[in-house]
């Protein structure tokens, strides 16, 4: 008996660090695929997986690269409201269910508005991207985010030597 409880109890301790921490992926990194499968486009992104942290989020940032963003991430699926207080740039919101399915877009939300912005489903992702994104890359509901820390599996690797993971120059 206990030679069948040890593996058991082997996996669930190791299965939360897996999620978290999945080998040759980037860890600030997130992928948007087409329902067909093919790559829209790639994000490098900061985390905000904290109440603090989320609080925050892009406030008072002046500027944000192109293929950068932020992630939002929620310990439990819900309707989700954000607003733009002390965010000085424009800003595109992906909404992403527990499946990492775009469920929402929300485009050029409107610097300082504290109208808010809801997710209308319930989310455990929010993706924060410069305002014009989404649409640039097509980023529409149906489409997919691959990233380490989202239940979706990375689908990318780091780079090795002779293999830059794509056409994207950060190495994505």
């Amino acid at each position: 008996m206990r030679d069948r409880l040890f593996p058991l109890l082997i996996l669930l301790m190791t299965s939360s660090a897996a999620l978290a921490e999945i080998p040759n992926c980037l860890s600030d990194g997130v992928r948007i695929l087409a329902p067909d499968g093919s790559e829209r486009t790639r994000y490098l992104v900061s985390i905000a997986d904290d109440p603090a942290e989320r609080e925050r989020g892009l406030m008072f940032v002046e500027h944000m690269p192109a293929d950068e963003g932020m992630l939002f991430l929620f310990e439990e699926s819900s309707e989700v409201g954000f607003w733009m207080r002390n965010t000085l740039i424009s800003l595109d919101l992906v909404f992403i269910e527990e499946t990492g399915r775009v469920v929402g877009v929300h485009a050029d939300a409107v610097p300082h508005d504290e109208t808010p912005i809801w997710s209308g489903s319930p989310v455990t992702g929010v993706l924060e991207i410069n305002a014009g994104e989404a649409v640039r890359h097509g980023i529409a509901p149906g489409d997919s985010v691959s990233a380490p820390r989202l239940t979706t599996p990375c689908s990318w690797r780091e780079p090795t030597e002779g293999n830059d993971g794509g056409s994207n120059s950060t190495g994505l």
